[in-house]
């Protein structure tokens, strides 16, 4: 974006870092950031007090506003105030909304109904494969699917929503001009090209242990419901979770195995309240009776026919098994076991796990004809 004269205001403001409630009764008195910025002490202190005074008369660390100034001077790079038209009203409705939003990409998603999906970020391939496909579905009926570009359930989340009507929205908690984990930094510039990339930091900031929790209450905020696809009772997803019901958002949850980890913190919010779902017609008869924006989703995968799967499928049912368990249970050698099982992993049947698990996948929707 061209850095004009409110542009830079707003960045600087950003930088000096006003308590809330003192930035909003300066605005208030003196009109726009380029208003308060041009405020003596004597004046400001009348609003606020004459610690905030201080603080907003303070020099600034020119190096860091350089970074900013420079990363807004990119045309497809843009900063997005309290006092933009087109700034998230969901984020505006709740109070303490960050005065600057940092954005890249398709800037009118911001304005979509949205919906957000977490969860482990080391989801197993039957969770992966999960949030993939309703992220898809979801995204096909018109909402933007919200994360926050973390590894595994995050990941697989703007994967499944790329492509879709709805598209997706990133939120991280690192400025805009670094990728965190570096390891999605492909789905990054993806994402960038397709959807949003969001933050409320800026340029140059770090990844930083304190900035993700607070990451997570836009997260939850931007959208209307939010579904956790799989956590461990530690799991930062559980904090959005809580977030989102604090906020009036809808919560919802996907049910798994009594001895999987990753299902014990979905476990705890549908005792807790939150909705079980199954599909993504779950969902949307929750948000709304029919779909979204009056489309249907096709969410509902082709159910494998029992004909097809193998004995050994069969044995295995959908939760993570040891070799040695399928002995058991089918009386077969563990070297033919063994030998079906990669057979099965290169038909992208199943998959391994660590410590020697093995996990079938669910079926996989059908091409387009």
């Amino acid at each position: 974006m061209a850095l004009d004269s409110r542009s830079l205001a707003w960045a600087t403001l950003a930088h000096k870092a006003l308590p809330q409630r003192a930035l909003v009764a300066l605005l208030r008195e003196f009109g726009d950031a380029e208003g308060v910025l041009a405020a003596s002490r004597a004046q400001i202190a009348r609003v606020a007090s004459p610690a905030v005074a201080d603080q907003a008369l303070a020099p600034l660390d020119r190096e860091a506003l350089g970074v900013t100034s420079r990363w807004l001077d990119d045309a497809s790079h843009h900063l997005i105030a309290w006092d933009d038209a087109d700034y998230p009203q969901a984020l505006l409705e709740l109070g303490h909304a960050p005065p600057v939003l940092f954005e890249i990409g398709r800037r009118e998603l911001l304005a979509r109904p949205a919906f957000a999906i977490v969860g482990s970020r080391h989801g197993t391939p039957q969770g992966l494969d999960t949030a993939r496909e309703f992220a898809h579905a979801l995204g096909a009926a018109g909402l933007t699917i919200v994360s926050g570009l973390a590894l595994g359930i995050d990941a697989a989340a703007h994967e499944g929503a790329l492509g879709t009507d709805g598209s997706t929205l990133a939120v991280v908690g690192t400025g805009l001009d670094r990728v965190y984990p570096a390891r999605n930094r492909d789905l990054a510039m993806r994402i960038a090209r397709d959807g949003v990339l969001l933050s409320e930091y800026l340029p140059g900031t770090p990844p930083r242990k304190e900035n993700f929790p607070r990451r997570n209450r836009l997260i939850s905020g931007l959208a209307r419901g939010v579904l956790v696809v799989e956590a461990t009772l530690s799991s930062g997803s559980l904090i959005t979770a809580r977030l989102a019901g604090d906020q009036g958002r809808e919560v919802f949850a996907i049910p798994g195995s009594i001895h999987s980890p990753f299902a014990k913190g979905c476990h705890k919010l549908i005792r807790e309240g939150a909705t079980l779902v199954e599909t993504a017609q779950d969902v949307l008869d929750v948000l709304r009776p029919g779909a979204v924006e009056g489309r249907a989703p096709d969410e509902r995968a082709p159910v494998e026919p029992q004909a097809d799967a193998t004995r050994l499928l069969v044995a295995m049912g959908y939760d993570p098994v040891s070799v040695d368990a399928l002995v058991e249970r089918t009386g077969a050698p563990a070297q033919a076991i063994t030998a079906e099982l990669v057979t099965l992993e290169l038909d992208g049947r199943i998959a391994t796990l660590p410590g020697g698990y093995w996990q079938r996948l669910g079926p996989r929707k059908r091409a387009a004809s």
